[in-house]
């Protein structure tokens, strides 16, 4: 150590030139670091998705869901399996343990669907992870007045999408809303009828003629020479054209004459924003680019086009990058704050301007050291690592604080005999082993947080690493930079009416000094005194409350819209445009964007096409917004009599805060009844609202019992039946044609029309081989029934759910009354019920937080003991820990807030920090022991010398977390107000408490350990 002590101060200009560097490549870090809200998460679940057209839900689940489910089951590290079955599509999520390779995993899955035999028409699956990354980082509305729909397609497909795709770091961009063509043929069935043909043989003969079959390269004399049968058609009129033989009349007809053939351009889905129809662009980036470069790539990118295209109005609807630049900028703006408030202080304490200057260079330097080290690792700078920045500037500053304080205060010592470099050597070597034990201790409190699993390990290892990596450069910079400084600002030394006895201690001193001595006079009162305090801090913990993640205001309503079974496209339509009335006539609504099916960019794939959406941004200074989205949602459930309205949390917690229950059985019948008694229960709870339930609900079913005997007679098939009115109810892509350099697809125009009854389909005939035409009602009949719009399991077990929004901050309290009523319930045999939600995740991340506590104490307390060389000493210093909830909690309950994860991750701050303040004072206790003095004496002198440091470190520390504890930006999410403020009240506690209990629980400690050795003698 003194090597390194003294190469410091042996090559002042190499380390004046090292910190040069590092600020330079830290800075230059900073500015290149990637920008996100959260840290990439990967989330290890997998949807295999899969499509089985005109299926119902049961038949889905039997012929598809059900094996998918077995094949996958058994796939090494499946946590749970999970699926939903709808009409015409499958998807089951597949969720694997934190640890799984996914690239393997997602082999695997593909490999065991491979081997699954599903009925013919369905498509083949497709497998899809979930991703932070394939979300869209913004998403437009654009519309144009000046262009039809059909126009503004053209636009944006070749003007504004090839521009987005060419932005680096863009993905993928998807448009919807927009028109697509396609190509209408609709058989003439007077002209089929009078030629002797059918629909199938002429779509035999349009499919047979419409390719190009390349032969390959023939020779020709002396060259070679590419020879193709056949021709592809190119536009409307080749298909028109086409000869189609008729056998029975012995003559050619053109395709034209048998049909009516036309080009349409459809849309594919319905987009309206501000009450005009626009069409929704959303950019995907990809997973290694900067979400704000590309973010604000793609807004410079969109305000050329607009000057370019007269006329085009665009709106951000969704734009990541915004809430990141500002969460940066608070943060940044909290940080500056925070070292303002902490060199304010130190100056107070230090009464000196240049050793203020040295300890506060130790800010700067340890965290742009520590962006250095996570550039490097890839690891993007979001709300984790900026509030770990935030948090460390108090800890950061206190090895500087203990080494500069010891340096300056022998110097200022009239009885001090060294001078100079010897001086700095040995106050900087005297003070090595507390802060490397109080830096070693702080990193190993993070260690155990590298094996926190889940989604909130992942959330806070960069925050654990930010700050592991920033205390190794403090450390680092307290033993270097510091020393160097302090020979280079006081290379004279200090002025002589600076200079005071150390056996004179300061008023503060000498207060603490009088009140320690009595304290430990008096041991059994102030240990009662401090008991008392704890276990009455602990009492408060109902009336403070759980939660999991607090949640950021945004300004903005995300409705949902789900129609009833039975419920049409048109009925839908109607609906949006009501409510889009309504939200235009809403004051402080500042955009409305509505979309159906293909535009929705919330609809994730789930296989409802007509869903709604309406995405409601508010102004940024709407009033009383808190009550908005409850009376928006009251007056929307009101406005209509059919269908689900939801919302979606949008929050960059990334955390919801509902309580749902799972109910599993063998059958819906059979769990239908205690889903009902359990949204009863929770529609009755006060702290709920938006109750509902994933309960399916029915279409009406009919049933077509076909006559087998009359079929055979006929020569018909059941299948030809079922494909002769399947083909009614779908659109049929028969061939393609070319329209420039876009493939158009022909379809059969299906009979898609709405029938009055039953009846009116079973009228619909069909062709016997003897061209006979036959009624369906003639061979069959027809039995009506029921079946659900869905069926959902879990692990093999059919389940249902019951969900509600906690309105309370208390979350444990709500979750402990719905249980304390689920108790009573008398469940049927087979019926399991359990609470999901928020409850669970609460229980998963507190349970492996306070384990990683536990571990972080025992590594600790290793550490200590190794450090120190005996047991007794390290004991002593962990009795300083309780103390830190009394501080936590009181902090909490006065302002409001709750224990929650964000509590849990300041407790595992704090330890390091108190651990840090004990230790240096027992060290010095320890040194003063070795020297001759008694214990009592020794904690005496301690007291009195090492009171400034720690109430340095620890008022440096205070003031620098008040901007976030105050909430001058607003805080919100994962480091939030609540966090700044247990961290603040913990400290507060345990530093007073630190200064009385810690030396009282030594000495005891001691005179026992005296005892038994005068015992032994």
């Amino acid at each position: 150590m003194r090597r390194i002590i003294q190469f410091s101060l042996n090559n002042k200009f190499a380390l004046w030139l090292l910190t040069l560097i590092v600020v330079v490549a830290g800075i230059y870090s900073a500015v290149n670091m990637k920008m996100e809200t959260l840290p990439n998460i990967t989330t290890p679940v997998m949807t295999v998705s899969t499509t089985d057209p005109g299926a119902t839900p049961e038949e889905v689940d039997e012929q598809v869901t059900q094996p998918i489910e077995q094949a996958v089951q058994n796939i090494q590290g499946v946590k749970t399996v999970s699926s939903n079955s709808n009409s015409n599509f499958s998807s089951v999520q597949v969720e694997f343990n934190y640890e799984t390779d996914l690239d393997k995993a997602e082999t695997k899955i593909k490999e065991a669907i491979s081997k699954v035999s599903f009925p013919e028409n369905v498509e083949d699956p497709s497998v899809t992870r979930i991703s932070i990354d394939a979300f869209p980082i913004i998403t437009l509305s654009l519309s144009n007045p000046d262009q039809s729909l059909s126009e503004l397609t053209d636009t944006i497909n070749n003007k504004v999408v090839p521009n987005l795709q060419g932005i680096d770091g863009v993905s993928s961009v998807d448009v919807s809303g927009q028109t697509v063509n396609e190509v209408d043929l609709s058989f003439k069935q007077d002209q089929l009828k009078k030629y002797g043909l059918d629909e199938q043989t002429v779509e035999n003969i349009i499919q047979g003629d419409n390719v190009s079959y390349p032969l390959g390269l023939y020779n020709f004399n002396d060259s070679q020479k590419s020879v193709v049968v056949g021709k592809k058609f190119t536009s409307l009129d080749d298909l028109k054209k086409l000869s189609i033989p008729s056998q029975a009349t012995g003559s050619i007809v053109k395709l034209g004459d048998l049909a009516t053939i036309k080009m349409v351009g459809k849309s594919d889905s319905i987009s309206r924003t501000n009450g005009e129809p626009s069409i929704a662009v959303q950019v995907v980036k990809s997973s290694d680019a900067n979400t704000v470069e590309v973010g604000d790539a793609v807004n410079d990118e969109i305000d050329k086009v607009k000057k370019d295209i007269p006329g085009l109005h665009a709106v951000t609807t969704l734009d990541q990058a915004q809430p990141i630049k500002d969460s940066v900028k608070s943060m940044v703006e909290k940080a500056v704050l925070g070292a303002i408030f902490a060199m304010i202080i130190i100056l107070l304490f230090l009464r000196n301007f240049k050793s203020t200057l040295i300890s506060v260079v130790s800010i700067p330097l340890s965290l742009l050291i520590g962006i250095i080290i996570l550039k490097e690792m890839d690891i993007t700078l979001n709300i984790m690592t900026l509030g770990a920045m935030t948090i460390a500037i108090g800890r950061v500053v206190d090895d500087s604080i203990v080494v500069i304080e010891n340096i300056y205060r022998r110097m200022s010592l009239s009885t001090e005999k060294l001078t100079g470099r010897e001086l700095i050597t040995s106050a900087t070597r005297e003070m090595f082993m507390p802060i490397m034990s109080s830096t070693i201790v702080t990193i190993a409190v993070f260690l155990p947080m590298g094996f926190v699993t889940g989604m909130i390990g992942e959330l806070f290892l960069p925050f654990a690493l930010t700050i592991v990596f920033s205390l190794l450069a403090s450390l680092l910079v307290a033993i270097t930079i510091v020393p160097m400084l302090a020979h280079s600002f006081f290379k004279k030394g200090l002025k002589e009416k600076a200079k005071h006895n150390d056996n004179k201690p300061g008023k503060l001193a000498n207060f603490y000094k009088t009140v320690l001595n009595w304290t430990l006079n008096h041991k059994w009162m102030t240990s009662i005194i401090a008991i008392v305090l704890l276990v009455g801090s602990l009492g408060l913990v109902p009336f403070i409350g759980v939660s999991f993640i607090g949640s950021d205001e945004q300004k903005m309503v995300v409705a949902t819209y789900s129609p009833d079974p039975g419920q049409t496209l048109d009925d839908v339509k109607k609906v949006g445009s009501k409510v889009e009335d309504y939200f235009s006539h809403r004051k402080n609504v500042d955009t409305i964007q509505y979309s159906v099916g293909g535009g929705n960019p919330m609809s994730m794939g789930q296989g409802q096409d007509n869903s709604a959406l309406f995405y409601v941004q508010y102004d940024e200074d709407t009033p009383n917004f808190s009550t908005e989205q409850d009376k928006v949602m009251a007056h929307l459930k009101k406005m209509t009599n059919k269908g689900e309205w939801g919302t979606i949390n949008l929050s960059t917690s990334g955390s919801s805060n509902n309580l749902t229950v799972n109910v599993f059985g063998d059958n819906i019948d059979q769990i239908k009844p205690v889903i009902n008694k359990i949204q009863g229960i929770m529609k009755d709870n006060s702290d709920l609202k938006n109750v509902d339930s994933t309960l399916s609900k029915n279409y009406v079913e009919y049933t077509l019992d076909v006559d087998q005997e009359k079929l055979a007679q006929l020569g018909l098939t059941t299948a030809q039946i079922g494909a002769s009115l399947g083909q009614k109810n779908q659109q049929k892509v028969i061939t393609t044609i070319k329209k420039g350099n876009e493939d158009v697809n022909v379809y059969l125009q299906s009979d898609n029309e709405s029938y009055n009854s039953i009846n009116d389909l079973t009228k619909n005939t069909i062709q016997s081989p003897t061209g006979q035409a036959v009624k369906i009602s003639d061979v069959t009949h027809v039995k009506k029934g029921q079946t659900s719009d869905s069926i959902s399991r879990k692990d093999g077990d059919i389940y249902a759910s019951v969900s509600g929004e906690i309105t309370s901050d208390d979350v444990s309290k709500v979750s402990a009354a719905v249980q304390k009523q689920l108790d009573k319930i008398d469940l049927p045999s087979g019926v399991k019920a359990s609470m999901g939600g928020v409850t669970e995740d609460i229980n998963s991340s507190f349970t492996q937080l306070g384990l990683a506590m536990l571990a972080a104490i025992a590594i600790v307390y290793l550490i200590l003991v190794i450090t120190f060389g005996s047991a007794l000493a390290p004991l002593a210093i962990l009795f300083s820990l309780p103390f830190v909830i009394i501080g936590a909690f009181l902090g909490l309950f006065v302002t409001g807030e709750t224990i929650s994860i964000s509590v849990m991750i300041g407790a595992l701050m704090l330890i390091g920090i108190v651990i840090t303040n004990a230790i240096v004072l027992i060290d010095r206790v320890i040194r003063k022991e070795k020297e001759g003095l008694s214990t009592r004496d020794a904690i005496l002198e301690a007291g009195a010398i090492r009171l400034r440091p720690i109430l340095m470190t620890a008022i440096a520390t205070i003031c620098a977390l008040l901007p976030l504890a105050i909430g001058l930006e607003g805080s919100g999410g994962l480091i939030s107000k609540d966090l700044g403020i247990s961290v603040i009240g913990g400290l507060t506690s345990s530093t007073l408490l630190t200064l009385i209990i810690v030396p009282l629980v030594y000495e005891l400690f001691m005179r026992r350990r005296n005892r038994k050795k005068l015992n032994k003698k």
